[in-house]
This record gives structure tokens, sequence and C-alpha cells, in this order.
């Protein structure tokens, strides 16, 4: 397998050595100063208040139309990212030699990594425990919306149609509402079909696979071009964020925010460097070239929404070839969520037998931590913080009413679970790339000025 990057200038070459730009122009501190710029505006929007009881504020609206325009500019390059990288990479897998390696070297350390995770999740549990249900009520609880099921990854592996999209229908009961959905696994597993079979068709099929590899080229040029918008989405996420939510939930859980944000810090900056510099590669160097997705996740709280981002940065950054990084990506984004599917049940599932009293032994433990490991891809296509909760409750024979005690919280939690989540799926792929040989190591090396994303 080739080390491919998206363009020439992805690397610094030895014969040239451009010039550094201001610090002003990187990606990197644009996010940190969208990020500053819409606490601001938060402030200011929340100080100005309401016009009336259901109507916001001029700015609040403003934020929340610009927030939600850029989260939708991102999803909507999602399906045609997918499907253009995947269909060219599989078609050209004759050139790669260890194809069937790479899959399973990927999924052992999404294991590895989730299991790492769980454990610490478990740990910050019993060492809070004291004081994580202090002053919680249980007038929230409630049963949840969606409830996971070991099933799900059979029935949401079969599309219903060629596209792998679906139709959502609510009725309000004053209106019926339509709003399209995709799932990634099923796209993922069509797009694969296609690449082979181009594969098998050989000669014939190069037009198409010419037309793939040209459209994935016009996609990743449009999604530059989204990325540089990052930071005027970054301030009104975080405005509108600041406006919705506040801090006013964290009165009765404030204990269980705290312990949550401790393990995932805990995974970002102590297991996620181990694994790193067990494996020789620099740690600093992959925080400085992950930075525009992490960032991302945490003010959209979207691992889909920011995978075409991830993808980028995974390849442009950290030198991850793209016939490899365009299966592990999406992959990751569906069944690779260290936040939201180890960390956070953990801790959560812990919290919840502490409020109904029920007593957790070793064998419970074990069970928390093969449902972390095994549920988020036994639940591909549907994964998310809820469901992913709800499997580790009924599993452990918990009540499912307790997830609504920690709704309160839900966005607040969110936004940190989903920055592990997306650095989580592009270190797995940096990982394996380097243990088969295959990454661009001037590509991880080189100052993120120049590689193409940070610039």
């Amino acid at each position: 397998m080739s080390s491919t990057t998206l363009d020439a200038s992805a690397a610094p070459s030895s014969e040239q050595s451009p010039r550094k730009k201001p610090f002003y122009t990187g990606l990197a501190f644009q996010i940190v100063a969208g990020l500053v710029v819409g606490l601001i505006l938060g402030l200011i929007a929340v100080a100005v208040g309401p016009v009336s009881e259901d109507q916001p504020n001029w700015l609040t609206g403003l934020l929340t139309q610009v927030g939600s325009a850029y989260v939708k500019l991102l999803t909507v390059l999602v399906i045609p990212l997918v499907v253009t990288a995947v269909i060219s990479s599989v078609a050209r897998l004759r050139e790669v030699t260890n194809a069937a390696r790479l899959a399973v070297q990927t999924l052992i350390w999404f294991a590895i990594t989730a299991l790492a995770s769980v454990i610490v999740g478990i740990v910050v549990g019993l060492v809070s425990s004291p004081w994580l249900t202090a002053g919680v009520s249980g007038d929230a609880a409630a049963e949840p919306s969606r409830v996971g099921d070991w099933t799900a990854f059979l029935t949401g592996l079969v599309p219903s149609n060629i596209f792998g999209l679906s139709v959502n229908v609510t009725d309000t009961g004053d209106a019926v509402t339509a709003s399209p959905s995709f799932s990634i696994l099923q796209i993922l597993l069509i797009s694969i079909a296609l690449g082979i079979a181009a594969l098998k068709v050989g000669a014939r099929a190069d037009a198409f696979v010419s037309f793939a590899e040209s459209a994935l080229t016009v996609v990743q040029k449009v999604l530059w071009w989204i990325i540089r918008l990052a930071p005027i989405g970054t301030a009104a996420l975080i405005g509108k964020a600041v406006v919705t939510y506040g801090w006013s939930s964290l009165a009765s859980l404030g204990v269980f925010v705290v312990a949550l944000y401790v393990g995932l810090l805990i995974v970002l900056l102590v297991v996620y460097p181990v694994v790193l510099r067990s494996n020789g590669l620099g740690i600093g160097q992959f925080f400085r070239n992950v930075w525009p997705v992490t960032s991302l996740g945490f003010i959209t709280r979207s691992s889909m929404g920011v995978m075409p981002v991830t993808q980028q940065v995974t390849e442009r950054n950290l030198g991850v070839p793209r016939e490899y990084s365009s299966f592990a990506v999406p992959l990751g984004a569906t069944t690779k969520m260290d936040g939201c599917a180890a960390v956070y049940p953990a801790l959560a599932a812990i919290f919840i037998a502490q409020f109904y009293g029920v007593h957790l032994n070793l064998t419970h433990y074990l069970l928390i931590a093969f449902v972390a490991v095994i549920g988020s891809a036994a639940t591909a296509g549907t994964t998310g913080a809820t469901v992913m909760l709800t499997l580790t409750l009924s599993t452990l024979g918990l009540p499912l009413a307790g997830v609504g005690l920690l709704l309160a919280v839900e966005p607040i939690v969110d936004m940190g679970r989903t920055a592990l989540n997306v650095t989580g799926q592009a270190l797995v792929p940096t990982i394996v790339a380097k243990r088969e040989g295959i990454l661009n190591e001037k590509v991880y090396d080189a100052d993120p000025s120049f590689n193409g994303v940070s610039v």
C-alpha cells in the first residue's frame, strides 16, 4: 500500500523549505479564537435575554442558524466522501498485499483502546462513588426512547436501498415532519461491494473507477472549503451552547459531570499517549495534528458530522494512506467511541446502580467491560451514548428508567465524549499504519502549518 496523500503539498520536501506563515493564519489558532468569540457572544446573548418566553433574541437566533448550517455542511459530505473514497480504494486492492491484516489489526486496536477506556471509567466511578448521587432526585427518572439491542448489527447491516438512506417520520399531532437519515455502516457495505465488483470486472471498470477517483478529488476540495469555515461554525456553536445549556443543570449532577470529564481526560492525556509512545510516535505532534477534529468534535457533538474532517486530518496531518483510512475512519465513526461507548456507560452504570441501591460485584464489572468492547460493534449503525448505556443497563439488569436521571446534563457531557470519540477514531488508523510500516512519517512529523489542514 502506498503512502498516498491528498495532494503534492501534503508534506514538505527536502528540496523545498516553505516559509512559515504567521501564527494567526493557522486553523488551530483560528478555532481557538472562534471558541473565545463564541463564549463572548453567548454571554452577550444571555445578558440581552429572550424577547419573550418562547422567542429568543436576534443574537441567539443568529448563532442557532449559523451553527446549524455549519453542521449540515459537514454532514452533507459524509455520503459522497465515503462512497468515492471506498470505491476507489477497494478497486485498487490489487496494489495492496496486506489488506486483510490491516482490517484485523484495526479491530484489535479498537478493542484494546476501548478496554483501556472502560477500565478508566470503572475506576473513576468507584473512586467517586461516595459523592456520585449526592443531591440527585428521582423525579427525572424515565424510560429512554431508544434501547440498545445485541442484534442491531444484523438488522442495521442490510441496506433498505442502494443509497443506504431512510426517512424518519414524526407525527406531533399538529404536523407531520419527515427527516432523511443514513446508516454509515450500510453505505460502507454498499461501497465495498461496488469496489470489489469493479476489482473483479477489471479493465472494463476503469472508467467507473476513474470517475470515483475524480469525484473524490472534487469532494475533498469542497470539504477543504468547509473546513476553512470552522472558526465561524465554532463561534456560533459554542455561543449557542452557552445560551441554551449554561451550567444551571450542574447543581445536582455536578459530581457526575466532573467525574466523567476526569475519566475522559485520563483516556485522552494518559491512555492515548501511552499507546502513541509504545508505538514510537510523538505525543505532542499527534495532538497538534489531530486538534482540528478534536475541537470540532467538542463543538459539534457529532462524530458522524465531523467524519469527513477526521478522514482529512488522518490522511493530511497524520500521514495515513488514503487506501487504508477510507476504510478505517468510516468504520471507526460507527463502532469506535471511547467516550460514548466505554467511559460514559461504565460511569453511568455505577451511578444508576448506586442510585437504586443495587450492589455491583466483579461479574458486573466484567460485563460492563464486555459490553464496551463488543457492544459498540454489535450495535453498529445505531451506536450512541443512550443506545450503549441502555445496552449496558439491560445486560446488568439495572432499571432503564435511570437513563432519565442523566438527561439534564446530556449536552454538556456529550461535548467531551464526542471529542474523545473522534480523537480515538484518528488514533487507531495512525497506530495500525505505523505498526504495518505504511505511515508517512514525514507527514506525521511535519509542522501542521504546512500540511494542508491547519493552514
